[in-house]
C-alpha cells in the first residue's frame, strides 16, 4: 500500500510543482517574457550567464538542432570544404522519416552538403557527413559527445547526426554554449543564414534549389547571424538563433512549442521584452499545450523517482 501511495503521490506533486513554476502568470509577475516555448533561455552572445530561463536545465528532444553540432565537428574537423562526397545508401534505417531528393550515389562539395544541412535542414546532407567523416559514423557521433562534454554540456547526448532520433537530447542552456563555440566559426553562421541556395550535384549531373527553414532570417531587421530549427512530434517546434536584440547579438533557444510559427512568435516576445520590458501573453492553446508537456515530464521525473526508491 505504501509503494502505491508513493508511485501516485511523487508525480502528482512534482506535476503540480511543475505547472506552477512555468505558469506564464507567474512568469510574467516574475518580469519573464511569457513564451510560448516550453523550455527556453536567451543569453548575450559569448556570454553563458542567461539574460533569462525557462525550464533551462531540462533535457530534452532537440530534433535538428542536432545539426548545429554536426557543423561544429565538421568545421573542426578541418576536413576539406571543396572534397566531393557521395550519398551513399544508409547503412541502418532513419528513427523518423527521412524523404529526401538527393539521389542515392550522386555527389556534392562537402561545403554545399553542410549548407544545405543547416539552412534547409537537409537529413541525407547531415548523414553523409557523418559517413564521409575518417571515423565514419560511429566515429562521428562520438566525436559530437566529446566535443558536448568539452562544452560543458552535461545534460546533452547524441546518438546520430541528424536529430531525427529522439534520443539526441539537450537543454536550454547548453544549447547556449553550443551556439556560442559554433560562432567561432563564420561558415557556419554564413551557411545557417543562407537565405535560399541551389546545390550543384554531380553522377548524375543535375540541380536542387533548397530554402531557409526559418522566415526570420529574410528579415534584415533582425540582423540573424545564426539559425537553425528543428521539429519531431516528440521535440515539438524549435529554434536556435542568434539576432541583434536592443543593440546586442543574443542568442535565443526556444524548445517545444506547439505551433509552426510559435518559436518565431517568442523570439518576437523576447526582442520586445529586452527593449522595454514588456513581458507580452501568449495563446491558450500555447497555455495549455505547456501544462500538459509539464506534467507529463513532471509524472515521468515522478514515477523513475518512486523506483528508485523502491
Amino acid at each position: 500500500m505504501i509503494l502505491i501511495k508513493r508511485l501516485f503521490i511523487v508525480p502528482v506533486l512534482l506535476a503540480v510543482t511543475f505547472l506552477l513554476s512555468t505558469s506564464p502568470l507567474l512568469a510574467a509577475s516574475q518580469g519573464m517574457p511569457a513564451l510560448a516555448s516550453v523550455n527556453a533561455a536567451a543569453a548575450v552572445a559569448g556570454e553563458q550567464e542567461l539574460l533569462f530561463g525557462k525550464n533551462a536545465d531540462r533535457p530534452v528532444p532537440i530534433a535538428s538542432i542536432t545539426k548545429l553540432m554536426t557543423a561544429l565537428v565538421v568545421m573542426e574537423s578541418g576536413l576539406d570544404m571543396n572534397e566531393w562526397l557521395t550519398f551513399e545508401e544508409r547503412h541502418v534505417p532513419a528513427a523518423a522519416n527521412a524523404w529526401t531528393r538527393i539521389r542515392v550515389g550522386s555527389r556534392l562539395k562537402r561545403g554545399d552538403v553542410l549548407r544545405i544541412a543547416l539552412m534547409s535542414s537537409e537529413n541525407f546532407a547531415a548523414y553523409t557527413l557523418a559517413r564521409s567523416y575518417p571515423g565514419g559514423f560511429d566515429g562521428f557521433v562520438a566525436a559530437m559527445n566529446a566535443k558536448a562534454a568539452e562544452l560543458g554540456m552535461e545534460n546533452t547526448r547524441f546518438v546520430d547526426p541528424t536529430g531525427l532520433s529522439i534520443e539526441n537530447v539537450s537543454s536550454a542552456s547548453d544549447l547556449v554554449r553550443l551556439a556560442n563555440a559554433a560562432l567561432a566559426h563564420p561558415l557556419i553562421g554564413e551557411y545557417s543564414t543562407t537565405g535560399y541556395y541551389r546545390a550543384e550535384f554531380r553522377n548524375p549531373r543535375y540541380s536542387l534549389s533548397f530554402g531557409n527553414t526559418n522566415a526570420l532570417v529574410h528579415r534584415q531587421s533582425w540582423g540573424v547571424g545564426l539559425s537553425k530549427t528543428g521539429y519531431l512530434t516528440d521535440a515539438g517546434r524549435c529554434l536556435i538563433m542568434v539576432s541583434e536584440m536592443d543593440s546586442k547579438p543574443v542568442i535565443t533557444v526556444l524548445l517545444d512549442s506547439l505551433g509552426t510559427r510559435s518559436p518565431m512568435g517568442d523570439a518576437g516576445r523576447i526582442k520586445r521584452w529586452l527593449a522595454s520590458g514588456d513581458t507580452g501573453s501568449v495563446a491558450a492553446a500555447a497555455k495549455r499545450y505547456e501544462q500538459e508537456r509539464n506534467a507529463a515530464w513532471a509524472a515521468t521525473e515522478g514515477s523513475q523517482t518512486a523506483r528508485v526508491n523502491q
